[in-house]
């Protein structure tokens, strides 16, 4: 590994606070970005609501405390933005703008600023000023409709916030592609991130299938997308789960000498269609087989028959996993583990360990404010 981060010499104010802009920060600061996190009077708000989570997202960054209500903070947060790369916010749309903090007046002191707004619904649209967590933002974007069992009603199933990190991920992709693009016209731009938009883009595999069957004047409903024969979470004899995806017909072929369902060993199932067909009876015999042993057993059989298997690992067994070990994904930052950039890349060794107090840095992040603009 190199010793220089992809991402030195860049600065990042970040006036968002929860999850979104807090998620994409953490990444940044982890590529190497200095990252001033702006919180208001009390810090951000998930430093009492969601503890775990504020310290699992805002390690690394520096904290200064600044009600942006006040003219004296608002000319601090101005001077800031006048060397600063990018700011990140997460206010509802217009709020920056009554604040005097919005693209408009900081671009104007800084034409390179990149000026990333995550929100729900985006800035513009006759939803842009709803209130809305991920459930919300699933639904609108066509995720609770396909998730659930193949048979039920909609369902927002996930335990991930896929909403805030979709969001978070555009920003990332959207900020560092800004700044390539600073590289070439010396100016910044604004960035839109809309946590809807960005969940509707990651539909777009299951729309496209959709689509190509309205086209052909058939129907694609909530079944035919989640119904696929070898592939489930399937509960062992210890009392463990396993998931398969032997969707392919060798993978399917393989499953099938392992588990000795040879009821299913027919040329017939070699066609994807047949076998989609006989989904339910598929899934019915192989948690009747599976179930009657060890993960262990069917472990090492999988792994033998190159059948796609994994363990449904909880939280607590994340740091255990070897496949994760050896990839370095969970890392001790003093008491607490935490999860690392998943990418090696030259000038990242290590991870971002102590989480900031409130407000901790104003002090030198003012004094050295003095010191560039006296």
């Amino acid at each position: 590994m190199g010793d220089q981060p992809p991402l030195a010499g860049i600065t990042v104010l970040d006036m968002s606070e929860l999850l979104p802009g807090p998620y994409a920060t953490q990444h940044l600061v982890e590529l190497g970005a200095r990252i001033i996190k702006v919180e208001r009077p009390g810090g951000d708000g998930a430093r009492k609501m969601f503890p775990g989570l504020f310290q699992a997202i805002n390690r690394g960054k520096e904290s200064i405390t600044l009600d942006l209500k006040n003219d004296g903070d608002r000319a601090v947060l101005i001077r800031l933005a006048k060397t600063a790369d990018v700011v990140i916010e997460g206010y509802r749309p217009g709020v920056t703008t009554r604040l005097g903090v919005d693209y408009a007046t900081l671009s104007g002191i800084n034409p390179q600023l990149i000026y990333c707004s995550i929100s729900g619904y985006g800035q513009t649209g006759p939803s842009r000023n709803w209130p809305g967590h991920d459930m919300n933002y699933a639904a609108m974007a066509g995720a609770v409709a396909i998730s659930g069992r193949p048979d039920g009603p909609p369902e927002h199933t996930t335990g991930v916030p896929i909403g805030d990190i979709a969001a978070a991920s555009f920003a990332i992709i959207s900020i560092l592609a800004a700044l390539r693009a600073r590289d070439v016209t010396g100016k910044g731009q604004y960035l839109d991130v809309s946590i809807v938009d960005a969940l509707t883009s990651w539909i777009m595999p299951r729309y496209g299938v959709w689509d190509l069957a309205r086209r052909q004047g058939t129907e694609t409903g909530k079944a035919e997308i989640l119904q696929r024969p070898g592939y489930g979470v399937f509960a062992t004899a210890d009392g463990q789960y396993l998931t398969l995806g032997a969707i392919e017909t060798p993978f399917f072929r393989s499953l099938l000498r392992v588990t000795g369902l040879t009821q299913f060993d027919d040329a017939a199932y070699d066609d994807y269609p047949a076998r989609k067909e006989a989904t339910d009876e598929i899934t019915s015999a192989l948690a009747a087989c599976i179930i009657q042993k060890d993960y262990a057993f069917w472990a090492e059989a999988f792994e033998r028959e190159d059948v796609p298997f994994s363990r449904v690992n909880s939280l607590a067994e994340l740091a255990e996993d070897p496949q994760l070990a050896a990839r370095g994904m969970i890392r001790q930052a003093g008491s607490a583990n935490v999860i690392a950039y998943p990418v090696p890349m030259d000038g990242i060794d290590g991870v971002a360990a102590k989480v900031p107090a409130p407000g901790e840095h104003g002090k030198d992040i003012l004094a050295s404010l003095d010191r560039e603009d006296p």
